[in-house]
């Protein structure tokens, strides 16, 4: 017997509230996504007696290069400035953590969700936002570039490894998460043009773009908003943006901190943050476990297609909660996302990526040798594309690096 039919079993739907984790085991719910039923790989490949199709992917993304890099790129603070800042990698794993036990107590497959947190930022350049904006201006005439459609691109073509194929020949149920976790991205809901990438792989492996993606993709998207709100509040403590008067301002953040004071006479700096900022993840989610419970009490899906063929996430927060989590997100966009210091570092950082890409283009022979060899014919948008490629995986060190090389002054980013 395989590791999935041991697992399908009888699959119990969850009452409305209330439910309590599942144990190791126990059924996944109907609406999950059934790894025995998945819709295989664009490649073949025998199925593991050890492992399920999703746990594969996601030992695949711990495995793939492009995970490894995102220790070296910003989430919000450049590398060298301190040693206990979040980098993308960081972020990842913490999202991972919260995306897991919330799949846990939605009886969710906890593998798929766990790989869609993993892999959801492979595809952000240097630099964080600041990379991604240096980028898509720089092909603002070759289709643009979306760190989403990146993501697919890495895990689809850039991963080189495996003899049999390109990429990493995950299954359709972690491509269409990967793609679709913000939702559809064709019909009325969609609001962005499709990039290229997603619409040339999807053609020759239908992704159904214009429904939403499972309940894993889902929660593996509000995770990563609970992560970088909690975390970013941490880290702008840290390099001391602001003060434990001026964040509890921020009422969810005020009522955790008031919380944590009257628990604990005294407690004040790194500690109050912590106590505060778990009290906070904490709210946040069970406040979207009980949301995303009621919409599916309303809904009563039988399946993961029938998520898909909803009309609106599955997943989601509380009108009162995103009201709060609005609050927050406007704070932390005033006093660190927009903190001179940060301003003048990614301004830095965009003209660096923004350098690169037009020495890149214009000079072909300044490319590494591997790129060079690899490269289409220059002067075309199969070349911006190869470009674009090679700087969207470079590292925040490495752009530095290839910076000091290729031009006589490099900012310091500091």
């Amino acid at each position: 017997m395989s590791i999935d039919q041991r697992r399908r079993g009888k699959r119990v739907f969850p009452a409305e509230t209330g439910a309590s984790a599942p144990g190791p085991g126990e059924a996944l719910a109907p609406y999950a996504a059934d790894p025995g039923q998945s819709r295989g790989r664009l490649a073949h490949e025998p199925s593991s007696p050890t492992r399920s199709p999703f746990a594969r992917d996601r030992d695949r993304i711990l495995h793939a290069t492009a995970f490894r890099r995102l220790n070296y790129k910003t989430q919000v603070f450049i590398y060298h400035e301190g040693d206990h800042y979040r980098s993308r990698l960081t972020h990842s794993l913490e999202v991972a953590q919260i995306a897991r036990s919330m799949a846990r107590r939605l009886r969710l497959d906890e593998d798929l969700t766990e790989a869609l947190a993993l892999a959801h930022d492979l595809g952000h350049p240097p630099f964080g936002h600041a990379g991604e904006r240096a980028l898509d201006a720089a092909m603002a005439n070759a289709g643009g570039f979306d760190h989403n459609a990146q993501s697919l691109r890495v895990v689809t073509e850039l991963e080189r490894k495996y003899a049999s194929f390109d990429g990493l020949n995950l299954t359709w149920e972690m491509l269409e998460g990967l793609v679709k976790h913000n939702g559809p991205l064709l019909g009325p809901i969609a609001t962005e043009p499709v990039p290229e990438s997603i619409l040339a792989y999807s053609a020759k492996h239908d992704l159904e773009l214009a429904t939403f993606a499972s309940v894993e993709a889902q929660v593996a998207s509000l995770a990563d908003d609970i992560a970088y709100n909690n975390h970013d509040m941490d880290d702008g403590y840290r390099a001391g943006f602001f003060t434990f008067a001026e964040l509890g301002e921020v009422p969810i953040a005020g009522r955790a901190l008031a919380e944590v004071r009257a628990a604990y006479a005294g407690i004040d700096g790194p500690r109050l943050l912590y106590e505060s900022i778990r009290r906070i993840i904490t709210a946040m989610v069970d406040d979207a476990i009980a949301e995303t419970k009621r919409r599916l009490y309303a809904l009563q899906p039988e399946s993961a297609n029938d998520v898909r063929r909803a009309q609106q996430a599955i997943v989601a927060f509380s009108e009162a909660m995103q009201s709060e989590l609005d609050a927050l997100r406007a704070f932390l966009l005033a006093r660190v996302y927009r903190h001179p210091r940060i301003m003048h570092i990614m301004g830095d950082a965009e003209s660096v990526v923004a350098q690169l890409f037009e020495r890149y283009l214009k000079e072909a022979a300044a490319l590494p040798p591997e790129w060079r060899e690899q490269a289409p014919e220059p002067r075309t948008l199969a070349y911006a594309r190869h470009v674009s490629d090679f700087i969207a995986g470079m590292t925040d060190r490495y752009a530095l690096a290839e910076h000091r090389r290729l031009f006589d002054a490099t900012p310091d980013l500091r």
